[in-house]
Protein backbone atom coordinates (compact mmCIF):
# COMPACT_ATOMS: atom_id res chain seq x y z
CA UNK A 1 0.00 0.00 0.00
CA UNK A 2 1.19 3.69 -0.99
CA UNK A 3 2.53 5.48 2.02
CA UNK A 4 0.24 8.21 3.62
CA UNK A 5 1.02 11.91 3.08
CA UNK A 6 0.03 15.06 4.71
CA UNK A 7 0.67 18.05 1.94
CA UNK A 8 2.39 18.14 -1.33
CA UNK A 9 -0.63 17.54 -3.84
CA UNK A 10 -0.71 18.89 -7.13
CA UNK A 11 -2.42 22.39 -7.35
CA UNK A 12 -2.46 22.81 -3.72
CA UNK A 13 -2.79 26.29 -1.80
CA UNK A 14 -0.88 26.36 1.23
CA UNK A 15 -0.16 29.44 3.62
CA UNK A 16 1.86 28.93 6.95
CA UNK A 17 2.43 31.95 9.56
CA UNK A 18 4.97 32.38 11.69
CA UNK A 19 3.98 33.69 15.23
CA UNK A 20 6.66 36.32 14.32
CA UNK A 21 4.35 37.67 11.25
CA UNK A 22 1.09 38.03 13.36
CA UNK A 23 2.72 38.73 17.19
CA UNK A 24 3.11 42.09 16.26
CA UNK A 25 -0.51 43.43 15.91
CA UNK A 26 -1.83 40.47 18.49
CA UNK A 27 -2.39 43.94 21.02
CA UNK A 28 -5.30 45.17 18.24
CA UNK A 29 -8.73 43.89 19.60
CA UNK A 30 -10.09 42.68 16.01
CA UNK A 31 -7.54 40.84 15.41
CA UNK A 32 -6.82 39.30 18.90
CA UNK A 33 -10.50 38.13 18.70
CA UNK A 34 -9.71 35.41 15.55
CA UNK A 35 -6.86 34.98 13.75
CA UNK A 36 -5.26 32.37 11.94
CA UNK A 37 -2.23 30.38 11.63
CA UNK A 38 -2.37 27.93 8.58
CA UNK A 39 -4.73 27.73 5.69
CA UNK A 40 -4.71 25.95 2.41
CA UNK A 41 -6.28 24.23 -0.28
CA UNK A 42 -5.65 20.47 -0.87
CA UNK A 43 -7.23 18.96 -4.82
CA UNK A 44 -7.65 15.11 -5.32
CA UNK A 45 -5.61 14.63 -2.21
CA UNK A 46 -5.18 11.06 -2.72
CA UNK A 47 -3.34 9.31 0.47
CA UNK A 48 -3.77 12.88 2.43
CA UNK A 49 -3.77 11.77 5.82
CA UNK A 50 -3.06 13.65 9.06
CA UNK A 51 -2.59 12.34 12.40
CA UNK A 52 -2.05 14.58 15.94
CA UNK A 53 -1.96 12.20 19.09
CA UNK A 54 -1.82 15.56 21.67
CA UNK A 55 -3.91 17.84 19.05
CA UNK A 56 -3.21 21.47 18.60
CA UNK A 57 -3.41 25.24 20.15
CA UNK A 58 -5.98 25.64 17.36
CA UNK A 59 -8.97 25.18 16.33
CA UNK A 60 -9.27 23.00 12.92
CA UNK A 61 -11.87 23.19 10.51
CA UNK A 62 -12.09 21.32 7.41
CA UNK A 63 -14.40 21.92 4.17
CA UNK A 64 -14.62 18.75 1.43
CA UNK A 65 -15.51 20.57 -1.60
CA UNK A 66 -15.16 16.76 -3.49
CA UNK A 67 -14.66 13.84 -3.00
CA UNK A 68 -14.91 12.38 0.78
CA UNK A 69 -12.84 11.49 3.84
CA UNK A 70 -12.88 10.75 7.24
CA UNK A 71 -12.21 12.51 10.66
CA UNK A 72 -11.62 10.44 14.15
CA UNK A 73 -11.70 12.33 17.28
CA UNK A 74 -12.98 11.68 20.88
CA UNK A 75 -13.44 7.57 19.87
CA UNK A 76 -15.64 7.85 16.93
CA UNK A 77 -15.02 8.24 13.19
CA UNK A 78 -17.22 10.86 10.96
CA UNK A 79 -17.31 10.33 7.43
CA UNK A 80 -17.06 13.76 5.61
CA UNK A 81 -18.33 14.45 2.24
CA UNK A 82 -18.83 17.05 -0.86
CA UNK A 83 -19.67 19.83 0.87
CA UNK A 84 -20.11 19.03 4.31
CA UNK A 85 -17.94 21.03 6.69
CA UNK A 86 -16.43 19.73 10.04
CA UNK A 87 -14.74 21.46 13.09
CA UNK A 88 -12.00 19.82 15.30
CA UNK A 89 -11.64 21.30 18.55
CA UNK A 90 -8.44 22.34 19.84
CA UNK A 91 -6.51 20.16 22.06
CA UNK A 92 -8.10 17.30 20.89
CA UNK A 93 -6.29 13.99 19.73
CA UNK A 94 -7.47 13.63 16.41
CA UNK A 95 -7.16 12.27 12.56
CA UNK A 96 -8.03 12.52 9.53
CA UNK A 97 -7.44 11.46 5.41
CA UNK A 98 -8.97 11.05 2.41
CA UNK A 99 -11.06 8.27 1.30
CA UNK A 100 -9.07 5.53 -0.57
CA UNK A 101 -11.49 5.30 -3.86
CA UNK A 102 -12.99 8.58 -3.75
CA UNK A 103 -10.54 10.90 -2.33
CA UNK A 104 -11.43 14.43 -0.41
CA UNK A 105 -10.70 18.19 -2.12
CA UNK A 106 -10.66 20.07 1.15
CA UNK A 107 -10.19 23.54 2.23
CA UNK A 108 -8.67 24.15 5.76
CA UNK A 109 -8.20 26.68 8.21
CA UNK A 110 -6.24 26.77 11.83
CA UNK A 111 -7.40 29.74 13.64
CA UNK A 112 -7.52 30.46 17.15
CA UNK A 113 -8.59 34.26 19.44
CA UNK A 114 -10.62 35.30 21.72
CA UNK A 115 -14.20 35.21 20.19
CA UNK A 116 -14.28 31.60 18.92
CA UNK A 117 -16.27 30.56 22.01
CA UNK A 118 -19.30 32.39 20.20
CA UNK A 119 -19.30 29.92 17.86
CA UNK A 120 -20.26 26.30 18.39
CA UNK A 121 -17.02 24.44 17.76
CA UNK A 122 -17.17 21.56 20.04
CA UNK A 123 -20.23 20.30 18.48
CA UNK A 124 -17.85 17.51 16.78
CA UNK A 125 -20.92 16.75 13.57
CA UNK A 126 -20.28 17.44 10.27
CA UNK A 127 -22.64 20.20 8.99
CA UNK A 128 -23.87 20.06 5.23
CA UNK A 129 -24.18 22.84 3.24
CA UNK A 130 -27.68 22.13 0.88
CA UNK A 131 -27.50 25.37 -0.72
CA UNK A 132 -25.20 25.95 -4.01
CA UNK A 133 -25.09 29.30 -2.94
CA UNK A 134 -23.59 28.84 0.21
CA UNK A 135 -21.10 26.73 -1.08
CA UNK A 136 -19.65 29.28 -3.22
CA UNK A 137 -20.19 32.00 -0.72
CA UNK A 138 -17.73 29.89 1.51
CA UNK A 139 -15.74 28.86 -1.37
CA UNK A 140 -15.33 32.70 -2.37
CA UNK A 141 -14.70 33.38 1.50
CA UNK A 142 -11.71 31.07 1.47
CA UNK A 143 -9.88 33.01 -1.87
CA UNK A 144 -10.47 36.23 -0.13
CA UNK A 145 -7.66 34.67 2.57
CA UNK A 146 -5.54 33.46 -0.20
CA UNK A 147 -5.72 36.45 -1.88
CA UNK A 148 -4.68 38.43 1.06
CA UNK A 149 -2.25 36.55 2.59
CA UNK A 150 -0.41 36.96 -0.99
CA UNK A 151 -0.02 40.61 -0.16
CA UNK A 152 2.09 42.40 2.73
CA UNK A 153 1.62 41.38 6.46
CA UNK A 154 0.15 44.73 7.87
CA UNK A 155 -2.30 45.56 10.29
CA UNK A 156 -4.80 46.42 8.18
CA UNK A 157 -4.35 42.80 6.21
CA UNK A 158 -4.72 40.92 9.76
CA UNK A 159 -7.63 42.76 10.08
CA UNK A 160 -9.27 42.06 6.91
CA UNK A 161 -8.23 38.41 7.64
CA UNK A 162 -9.79 38.22 11.28
CA UNK A 163 -13.50 39.69 9.62
CA UNK A 164 -13.09 37.02 6.92
CA UNK A 165 -12.58 33.98 9.68
CA UNK A 166 -15.88 35.62 11.46
CA UNK A 167 -17.57 35.21 8.27
CA UNK A 168 -16.64 31.83 7.38
CA UNK A 169 -17.52 31.04 10.99
CA UNK A 170 -21.03 32.85 10.58
CA UNK A 171 -21.83 30.79 7.07
CA UNK A 172 -21.09 27.38 8.77
CA UNK A 173 -22.87 27.72 11.75
CA UNK A 174 -25.27 30.45 12.04
CA UNK A 175 -26.32 31.49 8.20
CA UNK A 176 -29.97 30.03 7.50
CA UNK A 177 -29.26 26.48 5.31
CA UNK A 178 -32.12 24.45 4.44
CA UNK A 179 -31.36 21.68 6.61
CA UNK A 180 -31.22 24.27 9.86
CA UNK A 181 -34.32 25.75 10.63
CA UNK A 182 -37.12 22.95 11.62
CA UNK A 183 -39.90 21.93 9.54
CA UNK A 184 -42.12 23.55 12.21
CA UNK A 185 -39.88 26.68 12.19
CA UNK A 186 -40.40 26.65 8.29
CA UNK A 187 -43.98 25.79 8.05
CA UNK A 188 -44.42 29.05 11.01
CA UNK A 189 -42.65 31.16 8.51
CA UNK A 190 -45.03 30.40 5.59
CA UNK A 191 -47.67 31.44 7.31
CA UNK A 192 -46.87 34.69 8.23
CA UNK A 193 -45.94 35.54 5.75
CA UNK A 194 -49.11 34.56 4.24
CA UNK A 195 -50.47 36.56 7.35
CA UNK A 196 -48.56 39.83 6.18
CA UNK A 197 -49.84 39.37 2.65
CA UNK A 198 -53.44 39.46 3.87
CA UNK A 199 -53.72 41.34 6.47
CA UNK A 200 -56.59 43.40 4.71
CA UNK A 201 -58.49 40.22 5.43
CA UNK A 202 -60.54 38.38 8.31
CA UNK A 203 -58.31 35.57 7.90
CA UNK A 204 -59.66 32.36 9.53
CA UNK A 205 -57.74 29.06 10.95
CA UNK A 206 -59.53 27.26 9.11
CA UNK A 207 -58.81 28.85 5.97
CA UNK A 208 -54.96 29.30 7.21
CA UNK A 209 -55.14 25.32 7.77
CA UNK A 210 -56.63 24.64 4.77
CA UNK A 211 -53.92 26.95 2.43
CA UNK A 212 -50.97 24.89 3.72
CA UNK A 213 -52.86 21.51 3.95
CA UNK A 214 -52.05 21.55 7.89
CA UNK A 215 -54.09 20.25 11.21
CA UNK A 216 -55.66 22.67 13.29
CA UNK A 217 -53.73 21.19 16.29
CA UNK A 218 -50.36 21.26 14.47
CA UNK A 219 -50.49 25.21 13.50
CA UNK A 220 -51.90 25.62 16.97
CA UNK A 221 -48.75 23.88 18.55
CA UNK A 222 -46.66 25.15 16.43
CA UNK A 223 -47.44 29.14 16.78
CA UNK A 224 -47.15 28.58 20.20
CA UNK A 225 -43.80 26.48 20.38
CA UNK A 226 -42.22 29.49 17.94
CA UNK A 227 -44.49 32.35 18.72
CA UNK A 228 -45.93 31.89 22.19
CA UNK A 229 -49.04 32.73 20.89
CA UNK A 230 -51.80 31.43 19.00
CA UNK A 231 -52.19 31.64 15.25
CA UNK A 232 -55.19 33.78 15.56
CA UNK A 233 -53.97 35.84 18.45
CA UNK A 234 -50.68 35.90 16.48
CA UNK A 235 -52.24 37.57 13.24
CA UNK A 236 -54.47 40.30 15.34
CA UNK A 237 -50.98 41.12 17.31
CA UNK A 238 -49.71 42.06 13.28
CA UNK A 239 -52.55 43.97 12.40
CA UNK A 240 -52.30 46.19 15.60
CA UNK A 241 -48.66 46.56 14.86
CA UNK A 242 -49.59 47.85 11.54
CA UNK A 243 -52.63 49.68 12.53
CA UNK A 244 -50.14 51.82 15.18
CA UNK A 245 -47.69 52.04 12.02
CA UNK A 246 -50.34 53.62 9.75
CA UNK A 247 -51.45 56.06 12.61
CA UNK A 248 -47.92 57.23 13.26
CA UNK A 249 -46.86 58.04 9.37
CA UNK A 250 -49.97 58.28 7.73
CA UNK A 251 -52.97 61.00 7.81
CA UNK A 252 -56.03 58.34 7.36
CA UNK A 253 -59.01 57.97 9.69
CA UNK A 254 -59.59 55.00 11.98
CA UNK A 255 -62.27 54.22 9.77
CA UNK A 256 -60.47 54.03 6.23
CA UNK A 257 -56.93 52.02 8.80
CA UNK A 258 -59.79 49.77 9.85
CA UNK A 259 -61.02 49.15 6.56
CA UNK A 260 -57.46 48.57 5.33
CA UNK A 261 -57.12 45.70 8.44
CA UNK A 262 -59.94 43.89 7.36
CA UNK A 263 -61.95 45.25 10.18
CA UNK A 264 -65.48 46.24 8.82
CA UNK A 265 -66.84 47.80 12.00
CA UNK A 266 -64.63 50.23 13.13
CA UNK A 267 -66.19 50.32 16.35
CA UNK A 268 -65.03 46.73 17.04
CA UNK A 269 -61.40 47.43 15.05
CA UNK A 270 -60.91 50.86 18.14
CA UNK A 271 -62.27 48.12 20.94
CA UNK A 272 -59.78 45.72 19.69
CA UNK A 273 -56.62 48.50 19.48
CA UNK A 274 -57.63 49.47 22.97
CA UNK A 275 -57.51 46.23 24.36
CA UNK A 276 -54.01 45.48 22.55
CA UNK A 277 -52.34 49.04 23.11
CA UNK A 278 -53.84 50.63 25.95
CA UNK A 279 -55.38 53.55 24.11
CA UNK A 280 -57.96 54.44 21.38
CA UNK A 281 -56.60 54.77 18.21
CA UNK A 282 -57.69 58.41 18.22
CA UNK A 283 -55.89 58.59 21.90
CA UNK A 284 -52.65 56.83 20.67
CA UNK A 285 -51.91 59.47 17.29
CA UNK A 286 -52.84 62.27 19.82
CA UNK A 287 -49.88 60.83 21.88
CA UNK A 288 -47.36 60.13 19.18
CA UNK A 289 -48.22 63.88 17.68
CA UNK A 290 -46.98 65.28 21.36
CA UNK A 291 -43.82 63.43 21.16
Amino acid sequence: MDARIMDGFSGQRMFVLSPEAYSPYMRHPLIRRMYLTDVGYFPHAARHFRERSEGISEYILLFCTEGRGQVTIGGKTVSLHENEAFCIPRGMSHSYGADDEDPWSILWVHFAGTDTGLFPLGEMKAIRFESEHAVERLSFLFSLLFRVLRANYTEGNFIYISEVLMLILAETYYREKKNSASEENRHVTEMIRFMQANMHRSLTLKELCGRFSLSRSYVHAAFQNQTGRSPMAFFSDQKMRRACALLRSTGLGVQEIAAQLGYQDPLYFSRAFRKAIGLSPTAYRANQDVK
